[in-house]
């Protein structure tokens, strides 16, 4: 009798690669991940503007992905490393902003970027915190490679707790699928697959703005600030469709500043 080889043995990191890897071909397609108007465009680079400041930076974005946050930050005038760990995300990346000056992409773990200390004058990221397998771990990190006074922008949400409005949302957008059928814009989301990664992740039964501010203050971090992501949302609605509207509805989202104490250097 023939025998099976074995299934491969992933740890949760790995499977996390693998999945997003297989769905950078079709990422930016999925309603908020591109951004697909000048409103909207506008509305998630304010926070970066606001926070940053006029003068040009040295800025890492963690987890770019296809590279969408990307031409916000870089629009803005400030050098940028674009870091992913998926190789195939980074490849549309690399295309989107062929030939852009004052640009590098970077095949690197967020969580351990191995990039020198005190090195950055910013980090942004957008939607990375709820995969993160060892929050702590990270923040120390970015702290680390960041410069005093270093300024961080990250965008996130709970993912798995919907608000009372966001559950009547998600009623009324299984009613549509049923009526039309899926968004096949989301065929790519693997959704079983994904599911079982935020069973396993630190965050995966809800980030909560509090507690990411709590582990950065451990980590080191000050002066920080929350911002509204209704004015992103708002922005959203203005060209999408009904069913992407009310998705704009379902879960909690927040934007957070901080920064690095500009007296701190590292040991």
């Amino acid at each position: 009798m023939a025998v099976r080889p074995p299934a491969p043995n992933f740890d949760l990191k790995e499977e996390i690669r693998s999945y997003w890897s297989e769905r950078a071909r079709t990422f930016d397609l999925a309603f908020g991940h591109g951004i697909f108007s000048d409103a909207e465009f506008s509305a998630w680079q304010n926070p970066i503007r606001d926070h940053l400041g006029a003068d040009p930076l040295k800025v890492l974005e963690l987890a770019c992905g296809t590279g969408e946050v990307t031409r916000l930050i870089h629009d803005l005038g400030h050098d940028v490393t674009a870091l992913d760990f998926s190789e195939a995300m980074l490849a549309v990346a690399r295309i989107k902003h062929r030939g852009r000056p004052r640009l590098r992409f970077l095949l690197a773990d967020a969580e351990r970027t191995l990039e020198p200390d005190q090195s950055y004058d910013a980090i942004v990221c957008r939607h990375l915190v709820w995969t993160l397998t060892e929050p702590r771990a990270a923040f120390a990190e970015w702290f680390r490679i960041l410069k005093p006074g270093g300024k961080l922008v990250i965008y996130d949400g709970d993912w798995a707790t919907p608000t009372p409005l966001g559950r009547a949302a998600a009623t009324a957008i299984r009613l549509i699928d049923l009526l039309t059928g899926p968004d096949r814009n989301y065929d790519g989301a693997l959704g079983d697959r994904h599911g079982a990664i935020m069973r396993a992740l630190p965050f995966g039964a809800g980030l909560r703005y509090e507690a990411v501010e709590n582990m950065l203050t451990e980590a080191g971090f000050v002066e920080f600030r929350r911002l509204s992501h209704g004015g992103i949302a708002a922005a959203q609605r203005k060209t999408a469709t009904l069913r992407n509207r009310l998705r704009t509805y379902v879960y909690r989202r927040f934007i957070l500043c901080a920064e690095k104490p500009a007296g701190e250097t590292v040991p």
